[in-house]
């Protein structure tokens, strides 16, 4: 069974970087395409960042390319996304999740597990 433990969150001000990181267990971490996703308050899910098994595809939700940057450690089953020059509208908990696809999704339903969250809250 597949475990995903977010860490990083933290309350920053705006301009801000910071590094969110996931580790993976439970099964073989070459075998998933890794994804981040942030829920603000009474919001949906909404798609941040995926990656492929091999870091060979990289995709990033609208309101975070070029700002945002999503890697990957196989060696260590982990996961990260490096934030940079955060918003205000960057607030929310922020949910690392696995899919068994090639190519990472942009849909939440595309995903197979989640991680419990870590919180991300940027103010002015």
């Amino acid at each position: 069974q597949v475990q995903l433990v977010e860490s990083g969150g933290d309350s920053v001000q705006a301009g801000d970087s910071l590094t969110l990181s996931c580790a993976f267990s439970g099964r073989s971490f070459i075998s998933y395409a890794m994804g981040w996703f942030r829920q603000a308050p009474g919001k949906g899910r909404e798609f941040v960042a995926g990656i492929n098994y091999n870091s060979g595809t990289r995709l990033y939700g609208d309101s975070v390319k070029g700002r945002f940057h999503i890697s990957r450690d196989n060696a260590k089953n982990t996961v990260h996304l490096q934030m940079n020059d955060l918003k205000t509208d960057d607030t929310g908990i922020y949910y690392c999740a696995c899919s068994e696809l090639i190519r990472p999704g942009e849909r939440p339903g595309e995903y197979d597990s989640w991680g419990q969250g870590t919180q991300v809250t940027v103010s002015t």
